[in-house]
């Protein structure tokens, strides 16, 4: 009762919005007169089973209603379009349902009066677990044809002579996560009710209602072979194509695909990976805060949810998900996977004036495994310089064999960022990302094999410098203070000077100052392309201030000052310090930049 109460308001709500008031007062008797002929058949069914309680209550609204006052009137009115209005599942539109765990919800409607048949799709799509859903039907039988005489709204009594067979029907039913759609032709006097039921855990669905067979569709169509095609895998790509969606050829502006990449598994709809990526609770960037749905993204934009990013997405797809619409190319070469990895992948045409999409038949494919990587020999003492394209993401291995039992690893980072890993007869031993000057100290076994890998990190080039040699020996770098970081004194500035200070050690050492004029727009650029294992030869002569030798040892006064003269006023300068230990090779303390004052 609450929704064929409500639906039949709707549906004539909608054929006579413009009547106002009048519309109620005009198909009221007639929603009462189909009631009561409805409920003469209920008696002798078990369709009331499937109906709420207060669809039962409703008789007594209809046997209440008195012929009488305009404010009686009105509120007739409200209580048939007001009650349970929400039970409606509206034609031509998708409603999301919202599903508890074993409690079944129901919906129903009726379709438009005036026509003997009607042909009719509902389409259930899943956004999570499997659910059940089923359609039942309900006519009325040629005994009660929907008409009352005025002033009598009680529900007539049948005797069991006139007892026709139950008209309650099941027409479909369906169990699991899939996109469904039943097709049919109604009978204007039939009520349907859909019943669904989700018994692993709470969840939504979204589902849609159309009568309307002739104006296109909200989903985008499929190829008659809605399969994906693998067309050529590599160590770190795959190549994908399918056929063509018909929507393409007639709304081209309006549809394009997107390719959903994970480690997990297939996506029936893009619904449902949308809720499984939600479900882990991670708080997405704000550009992607509002959805991952591809209408959300220009054609060519990629988006990737990365371990380093979004830690918790491994939880949700053991790995990293990835995302791209491409507009209407049917033919993708996916890039930047792993080798010998296995990848889902998902094609979704997408219209996006409804953001309803459509999910082709989902594949997977392994990446090649890769290749041997050339091995370099780390000699004992040897200084290696690496240096490392951020592009290609490719491990560079050195192999060191121990002819101790303590061996001394020294890295020292040039430029980027670089992760380290390293083992000792396959075993892990050491892995994290370099920062600065990093010694590692590791004992083991006459003759241990040690490889050593280096990977950048962005997707700029980066390069190192590395030594191996047996713990005891003479370490090639200089020993280093605390920190490499310049200090300048913002009081001691004047317009033609700057006075900088910075640690020592306890180890007499050389330090060597230099200055470099620069504008304000470079100060960017000069710090970050600065090669950190560079020393003065790459050095102008000119920008060269001086040399000098300092320790202490007490490490609380190991510091020195400069003061720099001969400067222009109101003008960036760029200083840096080298320190030299006794094999010679420097140190570069982080540049620091200094203005001047404009006036004194």
């Amino acid at each position: 009762m609450p929704g064929l109460l409500g639906l039949l308001g709707y549906k004539y709500q909608e054929r006579h919005r413009k009547k106002g008031s009048h519309f109620f007062l005009s198909y009221g008797s007639r929603f009462c007169s189909l009631l009561s002929s409805h409920f003469a058949v209920l008696k002798m069914s078990w369709f009331w089973l499937y109906l709420p309680l207060h669809l039962l209550m409703a008789t007594s609204l209809c046997h209440s209603t008195k012929p009488a006052t305009t404010s009686s009137q009105q509120s007739f009115k409200t209580n048939l379009f007001n009650f349970y209005h929400s039970l409606i599942l509206a034609d031509g539109k998708e409603t999301t349902v919202h599903l508890l765990k074993d409690i079944p919800k129901r919906y129903y409607f009726v379709l438009e009066e005036g026509r003997v048949l009607t042909p009719f799709s509902i389409t259930v799509t899943p956004c999570d677990v499997p659910i059940e859903w089923r359609i039942l039907v309900y006519k009325s039988p040629p005994g009660f044809p929907g008409k009352a005489t005025p002033g009598d709204h009680d529900t007539q009594e049948v005797s069991k002579s006139q007892k026709a067979p139950s008209m309650v029907s099941t027409i479909f039913n369906y169990k699991g996560n899939s996109v469904e759609t039943y097709m049919g032709m109604s009978s204007h006097s039939a009520v349907y009710l859909l019943e669904f039921l989700s018994t692993e855990r709470d969840t939504h669905i979204t589902v849609y209602l159309t009568t309307d067979t002739t104006s296109g569709h909200l989903y985008p169509e499929l190829p008659m072979d809605p399969r994906i095609d693998v067309i050529g895998t590599g160590h770190t790509t795959v190549t994908l194509t399918w056929k063509h969606s018909p929507s393409v050829l007639q709304h081209r502006e309006s549809i394009q695909y997107c390719l959903l990449v994970n480690e997990k598994h297939n996506y029936k709809s893009l619904c449902a990976a949308e809720t499984a990526i939600r479900s882990s609770g991670m708080k997405l960037p704000p550009t992607l805060a509002l959805s991952l749905s591809p209408y959300l993204l220009e054609p060519q934009q990629v988006m990737i949810l990365s371990n380093s990013e979004l830690r918790i997405i491994n939880k949700v797809s053991s790995g990293e998900v990835r995302q791209v619409c491409m507009g209407t190319k049917n033919t993708y070469t996916v890039p930047n996977l792993s080798p010998s990895t296995q990848y889902y992948f998902d094609v979704f045409i997408v219209n996006l004036l409804t953001n309803a999409s459509a999910a082709y038949t989902g594949t997977f494919a392994r990446t090649l495994e890769e290749p041997e990587p050339k091995v370099t020999e780390l000699k004992d003492g040897k200084v290696i310089h690496v240096v490392l394209d951020g592009k290609k993401q490719k491990f560079y291995s050195l192999q060191y064999q121990a002819r101790h039992k303590k061996i001394h690893f020294t890295f020292q980072l040039c430029r980027g960022q670089i992760r380290v890993h390293i083992t000792r007869n396959g075993k892990t031993v050491a892995s994290e990302n370099l920062s600065g000057l990093r010694y590692l100290s590791l004992k083991g076994k006459l003759l241990d094999t040690y490889l050593v890998q280096l990977r950048s990190t962005e997707e700029s080039n980066s390069s190192v410098k590395v030594q191996a040699s047996p713990h005891f020996h003479k370490p090639l770098f200089p020993l280093l203070p605390e920190s490499l970081k310049i200090k300048s004194f913002s009081k001691l500035r004047t317009c033609r000077s700057v006075t900088i200070a910075w640690l020592g050690t306890q180890e007499e050492s050389k330090y060597c100052v230099y200055r470099k004029r620069i504008e304000e727009d470079q100060i960017w650029g000069e710090l970050q392309s600065a090669d950190r294992c560079s020393g003065p030869e790459s050095r102008h002569r000119s920008e060269k201030v001086l040399c000098k030798y300092f320790y202490d040892l007490n490490l609380q006064r190991a510091v020195t000052t400069e003061t720099i003269k001969g400067l222009e006023a109101g003008t960036f300068y760029l200083f840096d310090v080298y320190l030299f230990g006794p094999s010679g090779i420097p140190v570069r303390y982080h540049s620091k930049v200094v203005k001047t004052r404009k006036k004194c």
